[in-house]
């Protein structure tokens, strides 16, 4: 008997559905492995470091030169006693403003007003004596026309007279020395300030040889601060002060906050051989009461302009062991490393000597993160250069 086809044709059949099934799985997980490989690729691919940047501008910068300052009192006055005595009064408040001629105290005046009254009542005395001298000395001239009184006579009362006559003056001298004293028992501010802690309380006895004195009056309204300066920036600050800039500007030692302007008074007759400084006296007007003497302050003093200067904002500066540097950005969003030289630094502008070109962008903000070559996205601009 012949044998059937379709029993011959089977095996081969399998075998081909086989080798297609086969090339079909092949297939697949090439596609599978392909895409594997391309989101792999995509997940590596480091994200765009978000950042700040400023454009390097041209601006005019006014030029500054910064010296430590101390603020000190524009007046300030130890207030004594000159005369001896009881303190029977304080008249002011710790703290208190005073203007010039408050009473401030009272020294018992009781002695004073007698040493005045004697003085007085001597005057009295020597003028009644000088005028009955003078009547003698008339009466005896007259008859000693006639030879009734001798001329020794006359001389003699005209001596007496003159005597007297010194004796009234030195009176009157003496009444004003003792009208003086008495006046020295009410003690007088003899400036406007604020009064300071009381050195001495009411019921003392005080003395015009007391060192310690009552008050301290300081005059805060204005104020002055005592800056030591450089003896390289004399010129430039004599040369501002010709051309009538005298702005000056007290910061704060702590965040460089702005705590008073005002102007440049005098510079000192001679520079300091040991420190090779010379005092800058700066004064301000400090109706706020901003500075206190004592205080240490920056004394800022505008010097000049640079015109056109290359600028960046401060934020954008960095420091590394080879020097200062910012992130410049390059047009494929790269980060770039560039060493810069800075002049001044003030009112959060950096000037750049070299380095950086106008118009090339820097980062100023989000640095931390940044490393050069790293891949940068600007998600602000910040426009403190200009």
């Amino acid at each position: 008997m012949p044998p059937k086809p379709s029993s011959q044709r089977t095996p081969s059949l399998n075998r081909s559905l086989i080798r297609a099934t086969g090339a079909v799985c092949l297939a697949t997980a090439g596609l599978l492995s392909g895409s594997a490989s391309s989101v792999e690729a995509e997940t590596n691919r480091p994200t765009p470091v978000p950042v700040q940047v400023a454009t390097a501008g041209a601006q005019n910068v006014p030029v500054f030169v910064t010296a430590l300052g101390t603020v000190r009192a524009f007046n300030t006055v130890t207030v004594r006693t000159r005369v001896d005595g009881e303190l029977q009064q304080v008249l002011f408040d710790e703290g208190q403003d005073v203007s010039q001629g408050q009473l401030l105290a009272i020294i018992d005046p009781r002695a004073y007003e007698a040493a005045l009254q004697q003085a007085n009542a001597r005057l009295q005395q020597d003028s009644a004596t000088l005028s009955n001298a003078q009547l003698n000395l008339d009466r005896d001239s007259r008859l000693g026309k006639d030879d009734f009184v001798s001329t020794q006579t006359i001389d003699n009362e005209k001596a007496q007279v003159a005597q007297l006559t010194a004796q009234v003056a030195q009176d009157k001298a003496a009444i004003t020395s003792a009208s003086v004293q008495l006046s020295y028992t009410r003690i007088t501010s003899p400036i406007s300030g604020r009064a300071g802690l009381r050195l001495v309380d009411q019921g003392n006895i005080v003395h015009a040889t007391d060192t310690t004195g009552l008050v301290v009056i300081n005059q805060l309204h204005p104020i002055a601060a005592i800056s030591a300066l450089p003896q390289d920036s004399i010129a430039a600050v004599r040369n501002a002060l010709s051309a009538g800039t005298t702005e000056a500007v007290a910061l704060s030692r702590e965040d460089g906050q702005v705590l008073a302007t005002g102007s440049v008074a005098l510079i000192d007759n001679q520079i300091d051989t040991d420190s090779g400084t010379v005092k800058l006296k700066s004064v301000f007007p400090n109706a706020d009461d901003a500075l206190w003497p004592g205080q240490f302050v920056d004394v800022r003093i505008r010097v000049g302009t640079l015109d056109k200067a290359l600028t960046v904002p401060a934020g954008a500066l960095q420091r590394g062991p080879d020097g200062t540097f910012v992130y410049a950005v390059t047009p494929d969003n790269r980060a770039q490393q560039v060493p810069v030289t800075v002049g001044q630094i003030a009112d959060g502008i950096a000037v750049i000597k070299s380095g950086l070109a106008e118009g090339q962008p820097v980062i100023t903000a989000g640095q931390y993160r940044v490393r050069p070559g790293s891949a940068v996205s600007a998600d602000a601009t910040d426009e403190g250069a200009k």
